[in-house]
C-alpha cells in the first residue's frame, strides 16, 4: 500500500528541476488530498552589502518574490489542490527550510528539485543534498 502524505512542502526557485519537482508535488498533493506548502527562499548571496542593509530593498525583493510565489499557487489551485499556501523564507535555502520552515510547518513530505537555479553548488550535492541528508521528514528529490 502507498504511503500518503497529509501536509506536502515544495522548494521552488525557477529552476528546470524545481519545475518538475513542483508538478510532482500537484499530482501527489492530489491523490493524497494534501495540503501542499509552496517555499521559496529569498537569498542573501544574491545581495551585495549595501543591497543587505538597504531594507526597502529587501522588502522591494520580498514582494517581488511574493507575487512570483503566488504564481505558483494559482497554477496548484487550478490543477484541483484545493489547499494551497506558500511561506517566503530568507537566508540559506537548504539551512532555511530544514532549521527554520520544516519545524514551522511541519510537514511529512519535502519535495525539491537535484540541481538549483544558479551559482556553484547548483549541482546535487549541494543544497538538495544537505536537506535529504538533514531533513527530518521524507524528501523526494526530482530530476
Amino acid at each position: 500500500m502507498a504511503k500518503t502524505f497529509k501536509r506536502i512542502l515544495v522548494g521552488v526557485d525557477d529552476s528546470a528541476d524545481a519545475l518538475l519537482a513542483f508538478d510532482y508535488a500537484i499530482h501527489q498533493a492530489k491523490r493524497d488530498a494534501a495540503e501542499l506548502i509552496i517555499v521559496s527562499v529569498l537569498e542573501h548571496d544574491d545581495m551585495n552589502i549595501y543591497q543587505a542593509l538597504d531594507s526597502d530593498y529587501v522588502h522591494g525583493e520580498r514582494d517581488e518574490l511574493k507575487q512570483h510565489i503566488q504564481g505558483y499557487q494559482q497554477k496548484a489551485e487550478d490543477a484541483g489542490v484545493p489547499n494551497v499556501r506558500m511561506v517566503i523564507a530568507e537566508g540559506e535555502p537548504g539551512e532555511t527550510i530544514v532549521k527554520n520552515v520544516i519545524p514551522h510547518v511541519q510537514p511529512d513530505l519535502l519535495v525539491i528539485g537535484s540541481i538549483a537555479k544558479k551559482g556553484v553548488s547548483r549541482y546535487f550535492g549541494s543544497q538538495a543534498a544537505y536537506m535529504a541528508k538533514y531533513a527530518p521528514i521524507s524528501v523526494m528529490v526530482v530530476r
